[in-house]
């Protein structure tokens, strides 16, 4: 039967007493920049009028994603690296995975939306205005978090929805799907089957509008005449679909293979969608543009 204290033990990233500080260190430091360049970005935008655009309202939510789930996950690792004690009560997992299965599926259908903006704003600049209008950019928006919201329930009820016995040590720095229903004591291949299905559905729809977004936009640069025009939208796209790559292919590595296949470098995997991509996006979506550099000196000239 089910065991009698609700607790799970996460184990961390290792168990090498000698590695805890520095390992700490790092990922404190990740997380500080996270924060500051994620919130930055979101208050820059705010404040400077010339940054009211479509991409950028897009970029605001994306950032705020990524600060949501960073806490969701940096927090209670931070602590376990410092701390004994690395329980975690059923409740705070649950929550815990619940956070993160929304935030996750939110950013893929952010990205797919900020591809379909610069799809739209390259290939079809005439009609941009009307097509990504304000109340065009809400919708979007709300259908990300309303397909993640829905697809975050069906997760947590299928990792969480069987009974646990035995073994209460999670592998894993965080509460996540594989890690956890490894130590279920019931059947886990529907359970299996309905993650897999609604990641694959997930990812690859967002995935391919992205790449088709995007293999547009390299067309229309192609046939552009300015050399310098041509320079500058290729290395945006670079930089976006560099992000993308990271983010996307760490995903697919975590979520899509049966569980019996998951081992010790699904930590390192994690470790770059949970930290290291969070920490990157503002750098590579924003303080890169000519636009956000502007307003920070404007911003700067008034302080």
């Amino acid at each position: 039967g089910n065991y009698t204290q609700p607790k799970f033990i996460l184990l961390g990233i290792t168990d090498t007493p000698w590695a805890q500080a520095p390992l700490f260190g790092l990922f404190l430091l990740i997380y500080i920049i996270t924060l500051a360049g994620n919130i930055g970005l979101m208050v820059l935008v705010w404040v400077a009028p010339s940054l009211h655009t479509p991409m950028y309202f897009f970029l605001t939510h994306f950032s705020l994603a990524d600060v949501c789930y960073s806490t969701v996950i940096s927090p209670k690792m931070l602590t376990d690296l410092l701390s004994g004690d690395k329980t975690i009560s059923w409740a705070g997992c649950v929550t815990q995975f619940h956070l993160f299965a929304l935030l996750v599926t939110a950013e893929c259908h952010l990205l797919a939306a900020m591809a379909y903006d610069r799809h739209v704003a390259i290939c079809h600049p005439l009609s941009y205005v009307l097509v990504v209008s304000p109340r065009a950019c809400w919708q979007l928006v709300a259908w990300s978090y309303l397909v993640a919201s829905l697809s975050a329930l069906l997760y947590t009820g299928c990792t969480f929805g069987g009974s646990f016995c035995g073994p209460r040590h999670i592998d894993h720095f965080f509460c996540d799907a594989s890690p956890v229903l490894r130590l279920a004591c019931s059947d886990t291949r529907g359970s299996e089957a309905a993650i897999f299905a609604l990641a694959t559905a997930n990812g690859l729809a967002t995935g391919a509008a992205i790449l088709l977004s995007y293999g547009r936009i390299l067309h229309a640069v192609l046939r552009m005449r300015s050399a310098p025009g041509r320079a500058r939208a290729f290395r945006t796209c670079a930089s976006h679909l560099a992000s993308v790559s990271v983010f996307y292919g760490s995903l697919f590595f975590m979520y899509l293979q049966p569980v019996s296949r998951h081992g010790s470098r699904d930590k390192v995997a994690s470790v770059f969608y949970t930290m290291v991509s969070p920490m990157l996006n503002p750098f590579i979506y924003s303080l890169r543009n000519k636009e956000v550099k502007a307003a920070l000196g404007k911003c700067g000239r008034r302080m």
